[in-house]
């Protein structure tokens, strides 16, 4: 399998190969290409085809190609082979700068940088090459934020965390919010998701705890 490792830090690519070069891990054994700029990383894409390609969002740019940063090139490779598996990996926390890399790059893996270990890298590239979108702990926690957010302050939502909390059971809240009762589960259902709870009563207890009622 191909793979193209992007990163302005030599130390941190061979890292990244050593980690990822663990005996009968993977399924197939990997080729590596290294690069350190969006430039080398430019003419390596044009040149080859990769099934992998782990990338750095903070790169030095290649202003030729209209390639800024990292998630420049993730948009690149993404239109170039739309099968190759883009994994981006930041040191930003920012809750902005995290959510609009989710919103507007898709990558298949984002990554925080400080979340990254010689042991959890190749379980998380695994899991990505298996289908599944991976996101590192703080990238889950940045996001789980925002989604929180988004939806508590929507005012059907908390008006029905108040009724519950009141005692109202789901079917008399139709009436009250002017929804039928599918409509009103899912928004419950969303809402245990981002707090992390399985039980209505613990939903408005989280809510009234973290401020949101």
């Amino acid at each position: 399998m191909n793979v193209l490792i992007v990163d302005d830090h030599p130390m941190t690519v061979a890292g990244y190969t050593d980690s990822l070069s663990q005996k009968d891990f993977f399924d197939k054994p990997f080729v590596f290409t290294k690069a350190y700029d969006c430039e080398t990383a430019f003419a390596a894409i044009e040149k080859c085809s990769f099934e992998l390609v782990i990338v750095d969002q903070g790169l030095p740019s290649y202003e030729q190609a209209g390639i800024l940063s990292g998630s420049d090139l993730a948009k690149f490779i993404r239109k170039k082979t739309s099968s190759c598996k883009v994994i981006l990996i930041t040191a930003h926390t920012e809750v902005i700068i995290v959510y609009d890399i989710v919103k507007k790059i898709q990558p298949d893996g984002l990554l925080i940088k400080n979340d990254i270990t010689p042991e959890n890298l190749p379980i998380a590239v695994k899991e990505i090459l298996d289908g599944t979108n991976f996101k590192s702990p703080t990238v889950k926690k940045i996001i789980q934020e925002v989604w929180k957010k988004d939806l508590m302050f929507d005012d059907i939502n908390r008006q029905i965390l108040l009724y519950l909390s009141k005692g109202y059971k789901i079917k008399d809240l139709e009436k009250i919010v002017s929804l039928s009762i599918s409509p009103i589960q899912r928004r419950i259902a969303q809402m245990k998701e981002v707090f992390d709870v399985r039980e209505d009563g613990s939903l408005v207890k989280e809510a009234f705890k973290q401020g949101f009622l």
